[in-house]
């Protein structure tokens, strides 16, 4: 169905898209080339909301030259009215000839409508071209629209024997800093970022973005049970969403003061209800959930089933009797082991960078 040609041009809008990797969000991360004759006449690629499309901003560059071309979007176009016209109509007005795009569109307003819509217009329309690196560009999205969930990485960085920290609490640093900078990168690609109570008592972290360029900082979400958060915490300068599950309306009032937002979500034992607050963030748009925490909220996490992908680094050390990544019951036996999928091992610096997905996901 497809040939070299096609994948070229495909491979192409995918790295055009990948230039929206930290200003889309909450739109997904888009590209678009027209080809005629062979030639590269068009492209474009979605830059932030309320912006023009990939699609109209390749049209655009093409002028004349649209009809009859062949125009290659990472994501099936849109054929709703939301900030922006619809792409299908644009697409229709061209004249274009043909469509080829990687995936379908997982918003249930767009969802086979748009290549549908085209196939209406007597264009040709194809689908499928490159879908897995499509998808991996922008699993948030897809989350969100399919599940009501956002995408939820989490971060941690260990000794080849899977230990965080000393037994003093000192973990800086394990790893070197180019690694140290990729996880930035990571940073940089998510809407938010979550820490729990105990990593800020005992590391007063940022969390933000500082060793890559980025136009914006993600939300910071603080997960704070009994609302303990000391109002001094570089955390909260700036404004933050922080979670409790008991309420104080005197720490609340001083928060707010502060720029913070409070989200009281109660759950078993005086937690925070944590799936209640992946379904939250999505509604407020949150796509990819960034998550650096310690091993108690990090096996909270795990036991709730909100983790889709780990961000592992492993630094070439032994640590010992020291802290480890999860905070989770043992299993029964092997087979009940909870069950990952490598998708992909890299090193960076001196370090190894694993990413694995949970098995489903």
């Amino acid at each position: 169905m497809f040939n070299e040609a096609d994948h070229d041009h495909m491979a192409h809008a995918l790295a055009l898209a990948g230039q929206g990797l930290y200003t889309t969000t909450p739109n997904p991360r888009v590209g678009a080339v027209v080809v005629l004759d062979g030639q590269r006449v068009g492209e474009g690629w979605h830059r932030r909301a309320g912006e023009p499309h990939a699609e109209v901003l390749a049209l655009a560059q093409a002028g004349g030259l649209a009809r009859g071309a062949t125009v290659y979007v990472t994501l099936e176009p849109c054929s709703h009215f939301g900030r922006t016209p619809p792409c299908v109509r644009a697409l229709v007005d061209a004249g274009v000839a043909r469509v080829v795009a990687a995936m379908e569109d997982p918003n249930p307003a767009v969802n086979g409508r748009g290549l549908a819509m085209l196939r209406e217009a007597g264009i040709d329309v194809r689908c499928g071209l490159l879908r897995q690196q499509a998808h991996d560009l922008n699993p948030g999205f897809v989350s969100r629209m399919a599940r009501g969930l956002p995408w939820v990485r989490l971060k941690a960085a260990a000794s080849l024997d899977g230990r965080t920290a000393l037994p003093d609490g000192r973990s800086q640093w394990i790893t070197g800093a180019p690694a140290r900078a990729d996880g930035h990168r990571w940073r940089a690609r998510a809407c938010a970022i979550l820490t729990g109570i105990g990593t800020v008592r005992d590391d007063d972290p940022r969390m933000t973005v500082r060793e890559v360029e980025t136009p914006r900082q993600p939300l910071r979400v603080l997960v704070d049970s009994r609302l303990e958060v000391d109002l001094e915490a570089q955390l909260l300068k700036g404004g933050a969403l922080v979670v409790c599950a008991v309420r104080n309306p005197d720490k609340e009032r001083e928060l707010a003061d502060r720029g913070c937002e409070v989200l009281v979500l109660p759950g078993a034992g005086a937690k925070v209800d944590l799936p209640g607050l992946m379904r939250e963030l999505a509604g407020r748009g949150v796509n990819e959930l960034h998550v650096e925490a310690g091993f108690k909220l990090n096996g909270s996490l795990v036991r709730e089933d909100c983790v889709d992908e780990l961000l592992l680094y492993l630094a070439p050390s032994l640590l010992g009797e020291a802290a480890g990544l999860f905070d989770l019951p043992a299993p029964p036996d092997l087979a009940s082991a909870r069950r990952l999928v490598f998708h992909a091992v890299d090193r960076i610096g001196d370090d190894l960078r694993l990413l694995a997905r949970f098995a489903g996901r």
